[in-house]
Formats: structure tokens, C-alpha cells, sequence
């Protein structure tokens, strides 16, 4: 679902952004045609577009066309085809970071992660978001260990933390609460 949906948003941020008003896109013009031909139905069209703005503002290709087609074809093959494969760390990282760059850069957003993570704590704001902690990850790998994932293996403290934060400090902290209940009755 992650995959599919990052994939998704490289086109929807695109064809967004070229429905906006010139001012609302920094007084940036492109001719009907241009946005006809750049929000056709194919992907391909939309990383031209992506390949065009960044030569037109002079910003590096953090993300080219090469390895964002890769994850598009990975994405066709579940959306479309039907295969029931699990995308890789990498496959996920790179779509995701691909993602985040294009919205990023088509709407001159300079970290859009911080300005994800700011939304989240907005949205909540008695609940921040945990940062990563020495103590949760022992409390966390000390309970749950290392978990595989065919040839893949990771400490149970870091797919939490990278699932959900709010979980994993959580978790831990009930983890503690347990064992310092427990230290207390056995004396």
C-alpha cells in the first residue's frame, strides 16, 4: 500500500500542481499544451514535466527518471498485474524519498518531512512524537529481539520506531512499567 500510494502521489502532485493557478505556482506559465501533453495518462509524461521544472529553476534531479520508472514498474506489477510481492527497504526508501522530493520541490517546500511531522503535531498537540531513545530500543530488542523478513533482519526497537513512534514509546514504557513491577514483588 506504501508503495502504490507514494507512487500515486509523484503523479498527483504533478497534475495538481499544473491545475493551480500561475500565481499560486509562483507566477510559472506553461502553455495548454504543454499541460495537456504533461497530465496525459501516462507516467512517463509526468517525469517529463518533473525533468523540464527543474532545468526551468536551475535544481539538481535528485530523482531521475530511471529509478522512478523502476518503482512505478514494481508499483504496476502489484496494482495492476496482480503480483504478490513485498517491495524492498530500498524499493520503499526510494519511492518514498522520490515522493517527498518532487512535492518538495514543486511547491518549494525545502524539508517537507519537518513540515509533515510539524501537521502531525497539530493536529495532536499533546501528543508529540517520541524521538528515538537508547533506554526504549534495549527495553524494546530486549523483549522482542530481532525480527527476519526473508534474508532481512532488524532489531524489533527500529521497525517500531519507523512504523509508529507513538507505539514505540508506549511499548516501552509499559515494558518498564512491568519489569519495575516485577523487580518490586520479588524482593
Amino acid at each position: 500500500m506504501a508503495l502504490i500510494s507514494y507512487d500515486n502521489s509523484i503523479e498527483v502532485s504533478v497534475m495538481n500542481y499544473l491545475s493551480l493557478n500561475d500565481i499560486l505556482r509562483g507566477g510559472r506559465q506553461y502553455t495548454r499544451a504543454q499541460k495537456s501533453q504533461w497530465m496525459d495518462n501516462y507516467f512517463h509524461t509526468k517525469l517529463d514535466f518533473i525533468e523540464h521544472e527543474c532545468r526551468g529553476r536551475n535544481i539538481p534531479i535528485l530523482h531521475d527518471k530511471q529509478h522512478m520508472t523502476y518503482y512505478h514498474s514494481i508499483r504496476n506489477g502489484q496494482y495492476h498485474d496482480g503480483q504478490a510481492a513485498v517491495p524492498t527497504n530500498e524499493v520503499l526508501s526510494g519511492v518514498r524519498s522520490a515522493a517527498m522530493w518532487v512535492f518538495g520541490m514543486l511547491y518549494d517546500i525545502q524539508d517537507v518531512q519537518s513540515e509533515v511531522d510539524a501537521r502531525i503535531s497539530q493536529l495532536d498537540p499533546h501528543h508529540d512524537l517520541p524521538n528515538k531513545s537508547d533506554e526504549y530500543d534495549m527495553l524494546l530488542d530486549d523483549e522482542f529481539g530481532v525480527i527476519s523478513f526473508g534474508d532481512t533482519s532488524f532489531y524489533a526497537s527500529d521497525l517500531l520506531f519507523s512504523f509508529d513512534r507513538i507505539a514505540y514509546r508506549d511499548l516501552a514504557l509499559a515494558i518498564q512499567a512491568r519489569r519495575n513491577g516485577q523487580g518490586l514483588e520479588n524482593e
